[in-house]
């Protein structure tokens, strides 16, 4: 069925293109009249949420979006960072996370294939991929459907385009039951001369049209990702994108060789509102009018309508502003990669977005007012109360090793192999370091020893009790991560997800976490480059946790001298670096329980406030462990977060080998009560393995640099001991943490395949 362009317009049909009564009028005002339906499709898309970031635009302008390596901010397709001898880094992370939950395949491969394209849209080869996966209660009955789908669509688009999945996040809440969320990250590097934007220039230009043909499948999903779900949620499964990985490969090479000829004055991908949001984006900021002509535009069904055309979000497609020389170069590159290549219009120099169709004019509207001038709230928020302090005493004694156990076979601390396993991580063959790790490293091809490190990072529980200690706490644990590696961190992409904005409650954690972003981008020099804001993330009035994930990219100038987490030799000094010192008290290896992973897997609880984040301490402590990476000193080391000491020091001994078997250790009695020392999150913290030999030489060093750090114990045998607890062998530790992702997707673990 085709949808005239005369449909009356009531405000009904207004309230169901998401646009509010006062939106409505500002829209009559703007254009002098009623708008045509086609003109109220364009509207809604470039007003929605999603694409104007009507809510959010005065936060994000208070974040650090520059840096002596920044080449380009937020603005563009993604960020470009300068890596040294002519090469840029280009990199950004988006949400895909209500087209996932409806189709859960679709919704996740089309996310992939969105950020790849947000990336070579820049002239940039991808390199890397990740994602961050949140899910709800794994006892929900849609949960294991969702997981299935959404890592075989992330997968099945990643692994069939050829582009090594590198790291990421899969955590579960009964807060995602309703709304999951799926945010992926891709990067590519490029030649720093040969950086492409989307700002239209000249007047009287072609408007090419490159890739795929359009089609019904999503149209409208920008208005739907702008919108609470409710009852009526399977109604939109037709909103949700189609992808083809292999359409995008061939899109991919054909952008790239056409983008070395010198053809491309501006080119934009098709995402969110397809050629509405492309065009408009491209005319606007290069102020100037775009004319587009719908009859020229390739079509893969029948009798679509303006309005279809216009809001379609079929995939694998770009728009370009061509030189007119180099038309016929340019159409035989397409051709050859067997792609479409139409010529669909023109910019103008009258400020106005044209379209024709079927011989007429159905849309007639001022191009700055649609991109650069849409609505914009100030929107009332209220801080949240602060949380009541924990008492420790207030928890039931239990068994050390039994803990250690339960957290490592727990939803969101057992190994997440099960996933990784179904990504290519290693294709194009520059892989260093593969999923598990702090973060993922690839080589830059071209260079002997250069590479890139990747990580992504949040904790929604304490964004949920402290967004501003959340916030910095995200930045601050990616950072450290990168570090971990011998990374220098460059540079952040955000992908930030919370509820409906307009709940004062809701817009504060918003706020408030997006001040402790900033807080911590500026002290740890990690600037903000690209990103995206993804809202209205809750079902029935039920909102997600704040979840605002950070993306972040380092640089290590010799990958020779990179850090692993795994024990890498018998009889090392195990050394905790920055840990709580408190004048000239003996170190405490950890003091802070609130919103730990101990308490929420173990005593199904999320008590207290999040573990502050010092983060002068931070800088110091990860600029000293950095050291320690790039001169040869430290051997293994691994970033003490989630999990605290406990975890990270399990997570070492399952990913040591020497070339003759495991290595386990011998842990110190600490100072304090264990329950504590072993499990609790205080920030800032590293374990690094040294030589014994170096042990007291780096201990001396680190009270210079005014670094706290304390020998706790001892690599060697095949057990880990900690403190006065009984000891675990390596293969309880990974029974325990190997089994429950496979047993959970109906597979079996390694206890079951060791039993056969």
């Amino acid at each position: 069925m085709t949808l005239p362009n005369t449909i009356p317009i009531t405000p009904d049909l207004v309230a169901d293109h998401g646009l509010k009564p006062e939106e409505y009028q500002r829209i009559l005002e703007l254009i002098g009249r009623k708008p045509s339906f086609t003109e109220l499709g364009i509207f809604s898309a470039m007003w929605n949420e999603h694409c104007s970031y009507k809510s959010s635009k005065k936060w994000l302008r208070t974040l650090p979006t520059t840096g002596p390596r920044v080449i380009q901010g937020p603005g563009e397709n993604a960020g470009v960072v300068d890596i040294g001898d002519g090469d840029v880094v280009v990199f950004k992370m988006e949400s895909h996370n209500h087209p996932s939950y409806i189709e859960p395949y679709q919704g996740a491969a089309t996310g992939v294939g969105g950020i790849l394209r947000d990336v070579f849209t820049m002239g940039a080869r991808p390199v890397a991929a990740m994602n961050a996966l949140r899910f709800g209660s794994p006892d929900h009955p849609k949960t294991r459907h969702l997981v299935a789908g959404v890592v075989a669509g992330v997968g099945g688009y990643g692994n069939s385009f050829g582009v090594p999945t590198v790291g990421g996040e899969v955590e579960f809440h009964a807060r995602y039951d309703g709304n999951i969320l799926v945010n992926a990250f891709a990067a590519g590097i490029a030649r720093a001369d040969a950086i492409f934007l989307s700002k239209a220039e000249g007047v009287g230009l072609p408007v090419v049209y490159l890739g795929a043909k359009t089609g019904r499948d999503g149209v409208g999903g920008a208005t739907m990702a702008s919108a609470e779900f409710d009852e009526s949620i399977e109604e939109k499964r037709p909103t949700v994108q189609v992808g083809d990985p292999f359409t995008e490969k061939c899109l991919l090479e054909a952008c790239l060789e056409l983008m070395a000829t010198g053809a491309v004055i501006a080119i934009q991908d098709m995402g969110a509102a397809g050629l509405t949001c492309s065009a408009v984006e491209m005319g606007a900021r290069g102020d100037l009018g775009i004319e587009l002509d719908l009859d020229k535009v390739p079509v893969r069904e029948t009798h679509m309508s303006a309005y279809e055309m216009m809001l379609s979000e079929s995939q694998e497609r770009m728009l370009m502003v061509l030189r007119p020389e180099k038309e016929a170069e340019a159409e035989a590159i397409f051709k050859k990669w067997g792609l479409d290549f139409a010529i669909v219009g023109k910019t103008t120099d009258d400020l106005r977005f044209r379209v024709l169709h079927e011989g007429g004019e159905v849309a007639d509207l001022p191009i700055k007012e649609l991109g650069d001038e849409a609505p914009e709230y100030d929107r009332p928020w209220n801080a949240p109360a602060a949380p009541a302090p924990l008492d420790p005493s207030s928890l039931p004694g239990c068994d050390l090793a039994e803990a250690l156990l339960a957290l490592l076979g727990s939803p969101n601390h057992s190994s997440r192999r099960w996933v990784w396993e179904q990504y290519d991580t290693l294709i194009q063959g520059n892989s260093l370091q593969r999923p598990g790790g702090d973060a993922g490293v690839i080589r830059v091809d071209g260079h002997p020893a250069k590479a890139l490190a990747f990580s992504v990072d949040v904790t929604p529980r304490y964004c949920q009790a402290d967004p501003f200690e959340g916030g910095k706490q995200a930045v601050a644990e990616c950072w450290r991560n990168l570090t971990a590696t011998g990374a220098e961190p460059l540079a952040a992409t955000d992908n930030l997800n919370f509820g409906n904005p307009e709940r004062p409650e809701i817009m504060g954690q918003f706020v408030q976490a997006i001040k402790g972003i900033g807080e911590a981008c500026r002290a740890l020099d990690f600037p903000i480059v690209s990103g995206n804001v993804s809202l209205y993330n809750e079902t029935n009035g039920e909102g997600i946790l704040p979840t605002p994930a950070i993306g972040g990219v380092g640089l290590i100038d010799d990958w020779h001298r990179t850090a692993r987490i795994g024990f890498a030799n018998e009889g090392d000094a195990i050394l905790l670096v920055g840990a709580t010192q408190d004048g000239d008290a003996p170190a405490q290896w950890g003091t802070h329980l609130g919103q730990s992973a101990l308490l929420y897997e173990i005593f199904g609880r999320e008590d207290g406030p999040p573990p502050p984040v010092d983060l002068a301490h931070e800088k110091k402590t990860g600029d000293f462990v950095r050291g320690l990476i790039r001169s040869g000193t430290a051997n293994t080391v691994h970033d003490c977060s989630g999990g605290g000491l406990a975890l990270a020091l399990a997570e070492m001994a399952m990913a040591s080998h020497d070339g003759k078997g495991d290595i386990g250790a011998s842990i110190d009695t600490p100072p304090g009560k264990p329950l504590a020392a072993f499990f609790s999150e205080d920030q800032g913290r590293y374990i690094v393995t040294v030589a014994m030999k170096d042990a007291e030489k780096v201990l001396a060093a680190a009270s210079s640099a005014g670094v706290s750090a304390v020998r706790i114990g001892t690599t060697g045998g095949k057990e880990l001991k900690l403190g006065q607890t009984r000891p675990l062998s390596i293969g309880q530790l990974r029974d325990a943490h190997e089994s429950w992702f496979p047993h959970y997707m109906g597979q079996k673990g390694l206890a079951d395949q060791a039993a056969e």
